[in-house]
C-alpha cells in the first residue's frame, strides 16, 4: 500500500472533527504555497505582461470602480 493510500485509509476513520482539522490545515496550507507561487512569478517578472494589460485597458476607459 503507498503512503497516500495508507494515510486516505487513517483519515477515513477519523471522526468528523478531526477530519476538519485536517481540512483546515490542508486548505491554509494550499494558501499558502499559492501565496508563495505568485509571489515568486511576481518577482520573476511573469506577471509584468498581465499587469501591463490591465493598465492598456485602464488608460483606454475599459474599466469601472469596484
Amino acid at each position: 500500500m503507498s503512503t497516500v493510500e495508507t494515510i486516505t485509509a487513517a483519515i477515513a476513520e477519523l471522526p468528523p472533527e478531526d477530519i476538519s482539522r485536517i481540512r483546515s490545515w490542508l486548505d491554509e496550507r494550499a494558501q499558502n504555497e499559492w501565496d508563495s507561487q505568485i509571489e515568486d512569478d511576481e518577482r520573476a517578472g511573469r506577471l509584468d505582461g498581465l499587469a501591463d494589460l490591465a493598465l492598456a485597458e485602464h488608460r483606454a476607459g475599459r474599466t469601472r470602480l469596484l
